[in-house]
């Protein structure tokens, strides 16, 4: 019976290309702790505990702590067993679901090693090739602002997601300059908002109608309202002509059943670094039987963390929006494991 040996976490801190700025604040840099599992019989996995502006709580010093003091759990463990105690620690720690869902990324991948499946194939592997859209944060500064639409530009995306903060004053002027750059290098693109919990029911209603006045075509519009305002996303689910997507209201299946049951949302944006596996399993199986859209999502990650996202949406196929941009802020290297990354995408390769 193969066994889990030992449970590593490490620190890491990656300079950014750009401010990672939005409506909850504004960073420079990265910082996760990488977990590693190491199993009896060599196999091995690595997962990803990133930081948020979303989860503040959840530092580096908590992360740490919680993974300390549930080692001795998972220590001389059948990897067998790994599933149930995860789902006894996300109820246990459900103010801390980050650092669980890394900790089950980790513990998943050394299950799979053991079994000589690829994570790719595990989900179905569907497609080998995934383009994502790529974020212009909450950039006030216009040449910051210039540049970052230039690099991104030169990369050959068709599909943006600009970060607006709810200071409607702020949110015109900038969605005005973006939407003006890429209607001038561009014959054809996709743009997407997302407020970040940054607006009111009001606000964003004015936006609507900033939006609607100046004919500008937004896809979608990501968790405006505060994740908990449920009267008033409900309101503005129903009076929206862009289709609304949960993001921070949404962490495990039972938030999304309650989304659902209240008619919340069009679609929910699924990311493992805050949902880990087996829930992000689950929303993908309720959000598809109740015909919402599904977006899969990332956290200011590195490609070890990333990488789950990538494997789960091109494994599957069944995502309608891919939003996993955030190597593109770090300084890269063109290939991850099996995976090579393109201007606007990735490609798995499979032999």
């Amino acid at each position: 019976m193969v066994k889990i040996k030992r449970l590593l976490a490490a620190e890491i801190c990656r300079p950014l290309r750009a401010t990672f700025s939005t409506s909850l604040g504004a960073k420079n840099i990265i910082r996760s702790v990488l977990v590693k599992i190491i199993l009896t019989d060599g196999a091995s996995g690595l997962g990803e505990i990133p930081t948020s502006f979303s989860l503040k709580h959840e530092t580096i010093p908590v992360i740490k702590h919680i993974l300390k003091n549930v080692s001795p759990q998972f220590i001389n463990s059948p990897i067998n067993d790994y599933e149930a105690k995860i789902a006894g620690l996300r109820e246990k720690f459900f103010k801390y679901p980050m650092t669980i869902s890394g900790l089950e990324v980790a513990l998943f991948r050394a299950y799979l090693k053991n079994r000589d499946i690829t994570e790719h194939v595990y989900w179905g592997a569907k497609s080998i090739n995934l383009e994502t859209d790529i974020t212009i944060p909450f950039i006030v500064n216009d040449i910051s602002l210039k540049d970052w639409m230039n690099y991104i530009l030169s990369k050959n995306f068709k599909t943006y997601k600009l970060k607006v903060s709810g200071k409607l004053s702020l949110d015109k002027k900038i969605l005005a300059s973006v939407y003006s750059a890429l209607k001038n290098k561009l014959n054809k693109f996709v743009l997407r908002l997302d407020g970040n919990q940054g607006y009111t029911q009001a606000t964003f209603l004015k936006m609507l109608d900033f939006i609607e006045k100046n004919n500008y075509r937004i896809q979608l519009f990501e968790q405006p309202l505060k994740k908990n305002d449920y009267k008033g996303l409900k309101f503005i689910k129903k009076h929206s002509t862009i289709p609304i997507i949960l993001d921070e209201t949404i962490f495990t299946n039972k938030s999304l059943e309650y989304a659902i049951e209240h008619d919340l949302a069009d679609g929910v944006n699924i990311k493992i670094a805050k949902s880990g596996i087996s829930e992000s399993a689950k929303i993908i199986r309720t959000a598809k039987k109740h015909n919402l859209k599904l977006m899969i999502g990332c956290m200011t990650e590195t490609m070890t963390g990333l990488s789950a996202g990538i494997y789960l949406s091109s494994g599957t196929g069944m995502f309608d929006f891919i939003d996993l941009d955030s190597v593109y802020f770090l300084h890269y290297t063109n290939r991850y494991d099996n995976i090579l990354i393109k201007d606007s995408g990735f490609i798995i390769k499979t032999s």
